[in-house]
């Protein structure tokens, strides 16, 4: 690099890999007790003859999918970055949230159609077996809320299973409801309006994660990150005179960074003082930020005039 051109980098992900690594073997454990009473409701919506409870099953295999892709996008974001692939494949478990997305979505619009069409000719269900069903359905469902509780606030991968998991309980909630009303009243029209509650469930808690992975591969600057304030903090830094192209996106769940082009002070361009402002830097954008992987080009005044246009 030419004079005045300097780069500084942190390079610190989260530890043992990305946000998501560390939750692997909840992921497993999830993945088999979903396994597990999607079979066992699907058993027993047949014998039932329950709409309610199909759709959790059907809702139940779209986990097992879900959080089988979150698995193997964890296997695939922990190999070694290359130098065709800088950043390895940690992007594979955002790739793995937006597969979730859109695989709730179909869920969510087939089960309304379904609940709609059983509104038309509302078969006999049988409330007692449905009653069984769901509450092992229930049980199972909390088990799994409970492994992936802490995750879902560090990973998207992760939060994806969890609302599946936590749509999956409200579901089987509702088709406790439902058969409890045909039980005591007979009115058989209760099931496909759990199924319908339970199509409803699944579309707002989805579009949302939706907007938040979207926004992860649109590079948007992460939801806890103030870019002002990041660049007023940059800019109250001893020999900082003035901040440009800065840049801040997320790789993937735990892994932000950042870039900016940092105009300095003369006296800052030597060794001593180049040293000590990428200190600075980066000591203030990791204890007030938690942005760890930094990259600076330290530049004297005016040299921005001379860069093509290229940073704004």
């Amino acid at each position: 690099m030419g004079a005045g051109h300097s780069h500084g980098h942190t390079h610190a992900g989260p530890p043992g890999g990305t946000a998501t690594a560390a939750y692997r073997g909840r992921l497993r454990i999830a993945l088999s007790i979903t396994l597990s009473v999607m079979v066992i409701e699907i058993v027993g919506g047949i014998l039932s003859d329950s709409l309610a409870l199909l759709a959790d099953a059907a809702h139940m295999a779209t986990d097992a999918v879900g959080l089988a892709m979150a698995l193997l996008a964890i296997h695939f974001a922990g190999r070694p970055a290359d130098t065709k692939r800088t950043f390895g494949f940690a992007r594979a478990e955002i790739l793995a949230a937006l597969a979730n997305c859109l695989l709730l979505l179909g869920v969510g619009g087939f089960l309304l159609y379904e609940a709609i069409d059983r509104f038309v000719s509302p078969p006999e269900t049988k409330s007692g077996l449905t009653i069984v069903f769901a509450l092992i359905g229930m049980l199972a469902n909390l088990i799994s809320l409970s492994l992936l509780m802490r995750g879902q606030r560090e990973s998207l991968n992760v939060r994806g299973a969890y609302l599946e998991v936590l749509a999956d309980t409200l579901g089987s909630f509702a088709v406790l409801v439902s058969a409890g009303i045909i039980m005591t009243t007979g009115w058989q029209t209760a099931d496909p309006i759990a199924g319908l509650v339970i199509g409803l469930m699944i579309v707002p808690r989805t579009l949302k994660l939706l907007r938040e992975t979207l926004d992860v591969l649109l590079e948007a600057a992460p939801k806890n990150v103030d870019m002002g304030e990041v660049r007023a903090h940059m800019l109250a830094l001893p020999g900082v005179a003035d901040v440009h192209d800065l840049h801040v996106w997320t790789i993937t769940s735990g892994m932000p960074v950042l870039s900016a082009h940092v105009v300095v002070d003369q006296s800052a361009l030597d060794a001593a003082g180049h040293e000590q402002m990428l200190h600075d830097l980066q000591g203030c954008l990791g204890h007030h930020f938690d942005v760890e992987h930094c990259t600076f080009q330290l530049e004297p005044r005016g040299h921005a005039e001379h860069e093509a246009g290229l940073c704004h």
